[in-house]
């Protein structure tokens, strides 16, 4: 029962927490970029991280903060030696020094889920240990729950809605981390990236130790060769940057239009050079496109390689979630202008990265989100774009990319497959075809008849219709304030009783509420003309 006290009492005192540091940036009066990832900074860890995986979701959330959101950094102390032993000895139930005959006290890397530690297996192989921080899960649950609470206090979702939807972000954001938090996922994800790529003679990945991962801690092969931006090294141990940016682009490409399972963090930190193979490390985030979107992507490649907007923007639209009506002539325009200003480039001249921002951008502006596997997508291309840029800027991706679905295609190319569908389109088009001639038959007669009926459905148009409707309201009001002036005033030539002022007391009612409408309309009147002069 005291435990159950501490644990409500922690928590009042986290919301309390959590109420002040909004208040401290005085939320209430909006937010901007900057404002908005200093407080995710105030905040702590949990959402540092909710932070790190909206700046990926530039079809939700606009470009401007997604850029700065880019910026958010894991800022946590790393965990100290005994808690670290702790952990261990609570996963394998026995002394951390039964089970490696050495682990290095001082860690590779800390951030906000686990921190990585070198240790040697008492058999003598070098390994890694990622160590999950105690209680983390609980953690950031508790933090969901009182920022949901936080926001319904101080009524976030209606000062940020134009901004964000925190109900969405916390769902997605939930989701992801507790795919993180459980290392037995990482595990699977990289025995599955080593078994799509093991025909792969230049592309290598630690080997995963099961007997030793559990959901809190996962071992595997400690890699010791040189990271790929450090090239003084790899050119004095004889590697071409160029080679090694041909070999990563191809690969890359490889993992999203075969594999439809890919790395979706693909910075200089997550690759090695080891014995002339590039060496994938760290499998946290990976992604994955169902068969449908790796097609989907393909055409997209083909589209903006032979620069056919109309089928990217089918594309965008197929893979987009989107529940309300789009302008399609607005969207198509959009897409077109997006088209027009890459129509003189040459493909190894587009920049990747910028191209897709784009591409998001204008998906947001039209409502339409992207499915999580492509946002991760997005942010991958984006990551390894300018990876590129560092080992050798003269390689362009989507030039590799166009390539290799462009060979992918010839390959695939069946002639008897080939002759079947075309002879099939052949006998549709020739039935279709017969019945055009009924059909137009048809058509006509109903014309004849007076019984041809034609839905339009008027897109764009919101703001046209308002103002009709606004201008028949006036023009309804107007007409009734005459008429009840009209009938008034006939109604004063009677003797009708009783009366008010010397005139019957209906004509009397009829006056002062046509008076009352002809003074609402010249009201309304009167502030339209004053804030169409604004």
């Amino acid at each position: 029962m005291k435990k159950t006290n501490n644990k409500s009492l922690s928590s009042k005192r986290r919301l309390a927490q959590i109420i002040s540091i909004l208040k401290k940036h005085q939320i209430t009066k909006g937010v901007d970029p900057i404002k908005f990832r200093e407080i995710l900074e105030d905040l702590g860890p949990t959402f540092v991280k909710i932070g790190q995986i909206m700046s990926a979701r530039q079809d939700m959330f606009s470009e401007r903060y997604c850029v700065e959101l880019i910026k958010l950094r894991d800022n946590v102390a790393p965990m100290d030696m005994e808690t670290v032993r702790n952990v261990i000895e609570e996963e394998y139930g026995m002394d951390l020094e039964d089970v490696f005959i050495d682990f290095d006290v001082q860690p590779l890397g800390s951030a906000s889920i686990a921190q990585v530690h070198k240790a040697k297996l008492k058999d003598g192989r070098d390994i890694v240990a990622k160590i999950q921080r105690p209680n983390i899960y609980a953690t950031m649950e508790r933090d969901i729950s009182l920022v949901r609470r936080a926001s319904k206090l101080l009524h976030l979702n209606e000062i940020l809605g134009s901004v964000v939807d925190i109900n969405i972000v916390l769902d997605e954001f939930w989701h992801t981390a507790k795919e993180e938090m459980d290392f037995l996922n990482e595990a699977k994800f990289a025995k599955r990236f080593t078994a799509l790529n093991e025909d792969i003679q230049y592309i290598g990945a630690p080997k995963i130790e099961e007997e030793y991962s559990t959901s809190r801690v996962l071992v595997m092969e400690y890699i010791n060769g040189l990271q790929i931006d450090e090239f003084e090294v790899l050119e004095k141990e004889g590697y071409d940057r160029k080679e090694i940016a041909i070999k990563l682009a191809e690969n890359y490409i490889k993992q999203i239009v075969d594999d439809g399972f890919f790395h979706a963090d693909p910075h200089p930190g997550n690759l090695r050079i080891r014995d002339g193979k590039i060496v994938w490390i760290d499998f946290g985030m990976m992604g994955m496109l169902s068969k449908q979107d790796k097609d989907l992507m393909k055409n997209a490649v083909m589209a903006i390689g032979n620069n056919d907007t109309q089928k990217l923007v089918d594309v965008v639209l197929a893979l987009g979630i989107h529940d309300a009506k789009i302008d399609h002539a607005l969207f198509y325009d959009d897409m077109e202008s997006f088209m027009r200003r890459y129509l003189q480039m040459e493909l190894a001249e587009i920049n990747l990265g910028v191209a897709i921002q784009e591409i998001f951008t204008i998906a947001h502006k039209h409502k339409i989100s992207m499915p999580k596997g492509i946002s991760m997508l997005a942010r991958g291309l984006v990551t390894i774009e300018s990876t590129m840029v560092i080992v050798d800027p003269s390689i362009n991706i989507i030039s590799i990319a166009a390539n290799h679905v462009a060979g992918k295609m010839v390959k695939k190319w069946d002639l008897k497959k080939e002759l079947t569908k075309n002879g099939k389109q052949l006998y549709d088009a020739t039935t279709y075809g017969m019945r055009l001639p009924i059909q137009l038959y048809e058509v006509m007669q109903m014309v004849m008849k007076g019984r041809l009926k034609i839905n339009l459905d008027v897109m764009g148009s919101d703001v046209p219709m308002t103002a009709i409707n606004h201008m028949v309201n006036k023009l309804t009001v107007g007409i009734v304030s005459a008429g009840l002036l009209m009938a008034s005033s006939l109604l004063c030539t009677t003797q009708m009783t009783p009366k008010v002022f010397g005139i019957p007391a209906l004509g009397f009612i009829g006056y002062i509420t046509a008076i009352g409408l002809g003074c609402w309309l010249l009201f309304a009147v009167m502030k339209e003309h004053r804030k169409r002069k604004r």
